[in-house]
């Protein structure tokens, strides 16, 4: 197969980059390992910030497929990218069966590769019954199954709130959300901790109480007396009990989950006091999202590690272009942030590469436009996975610039020598 762009990764990043190019006349084809596409969107379904609507994630997963398929887009589902040959060549397997695979020759690759679930182990977490946060989001939201009858969930986060929610409404009973032990995977969690990462997210709670708990936790000393203070028993948030000051120690159960241990902790997240056993046949372990950049990494891009954009990503400029010629990044393998803003980071994208390719009449000041709503969507976007991601996109262009720099400068005594 021959065509001007390979997408990698089927979401909301990829199928809006994929539209862009088909619309404009590039011949594109989006490759992805699930059987569906639409990425993530296939299960999300939540309140946006004014309470008054739903986001209904398959619903735009629908109309971005029906809108990438007028756009003559080829889909290639349930096929996994595993090699890139700069150039391009894209290896692609086929996930069926006693069926070949393929390469696909293209101008120009674009990863929107999306994110991958941080494990965080506890003691009895390879129990049958266990399962991550996402798992329980595709089981719940995309197969309607619930996960289990009576469930914990162990991680405080944007994705584990909603999820949650989800299993509640679906008929589960959630006995409670629970922050995540104190240890190194869960980079030594205390509530104190746990207050300033949620303080973002308090404006949309979905109690006016709660909003306006959310203005103690803009100033240290307030996120302290809210430690401090915070009860015992939980505040719920739509019925269910959410835990600051309690954590999960241990997953329980001879064959499968069984029970889970539940130990007070104080406000640096260690265990004080008794322990209770809780009977449960469901534990959803929360502990967030990284970057999936293991492709990328096999091009020979440079990388960085950014705080603000949960972890290691591809050293990328404002156009979404990567150090490597014609190898384009989008969605979530640029930072954690919500569908909306991955969209048009697809978008954009997708503009990028047909400035790049000649494909379409994309000008400068396209891509500047382009560039200006990507980030009025950001500043106004109801999920934000990270306090610090302005800051850390500031960081991300100011290490792009040295990155260009010193390129110039190697390149200028290459000639002069």
């Amino acid at each position: 197969m021959k065509v001007d762009v390979v997408v990698v990764g089927g979401g909301p990043a990829g199928l809006s980059a994929a539209i862009e190019i088909g619309t404009r006349g590039g011949n594109v084809v989006v490759v992805d390992d699930h059987p569906k596409m639409g990425g993530k969107l296939l299960g999300q379904l939540h309140q946006e910030g004014n309470h008054q609507n739903w986001w209904k994630g398959y619903e735009h997963a629908r109309y971005l497929q029906e809108k990438a398929k007028a756009a003559n887009v080829k889909f290639l589902s349930g096929k996994q990218v595993w090699g890139l040959e700069t150039g391009w060549k894209v290896h692609v397997s086929n996930l069926e069966q006693n069926e070949p695979g393929l390469s696909i020759e293209a101008d120009c690759v674009l990863l929107a590769t999306g994110a991958v679930e941080n494990p965080i182990p506890i003691q009895g977490w390879t129990l049958p019954g266990v399962l991550s946060i996402g798992a329980a989001q595709v089981m719940t939201n995309v197969y309607q199954v619930l996960p289990g009858k009576k469930v914990v969930v162990i991680g405080i986060d944007m994705l584990s709130l909603s999820i949650a929610r989800s299993m509640k409404l679906a008929g589960a009973d959630v006995e409670g959300i629970y922050i995540l032990p104190n240890t190194t995977f869960s980079k030594y969690l205390s509530p104190i901790h746990q207050l300033e990462l949620l303080k973002e997210m308090t404006d949309y709670a979905p109690s006016r109480f709660l909003r306006l708990g959310g203005k103690l936790l803009q100033s240290q000393t307030g996120r302290k007396m809210a430690a401090i203070f915070y009860p015992r028993k939980g505040m719920k948030m739509w019925g269910i009990p959410i835990h600051l000051r309690k954590t999960v120690t241990s997953i329980n159960g001879d064959q499968e989950v069984d029970h889970v241990t539940v130990s007070n902790i104080d406000i640096d997240g260690n265990p004080i006091g008794d322990t209770k056993n809780l009977k449960v046949d469901a534990v959803c372990i929360s502990g967030g999202l990284s970057p999936l950049y293991e492709l990328a990494a096999t091009t020979g891009c440079k990388f960085v590690s950014l705080k603000g954009l949960s972890g290691t990503v591809p050293l990328h400029n404002r156009k979404l272009q990567t150090t490597v010629p014609n190898l384009f990044v989008a969605g979530n393998i640029t930072g954690i942030e919500g569908a909306k803003v991955a969209m048009t980071q697809g978008t954009l994208a997708g503009q990028s590469i047909c400035k790049s390719l000649g494909i379409g009449k994309i000008s400068n000041a396209h891509i500047e436009e382009c560039i200006s709503h990507v980030e009025h969507v950001r500043k106004l976007s109801d999920i934000q996975f990270h306090p610090k991601v302005d800051e850390a996109r500031k960081q991300l262009n100011y290490l792009w610039e040295q990155w260009m720099n010193t390129s110039e400068k190697q390149s200028s005594q290459v000639v002069n020598n």
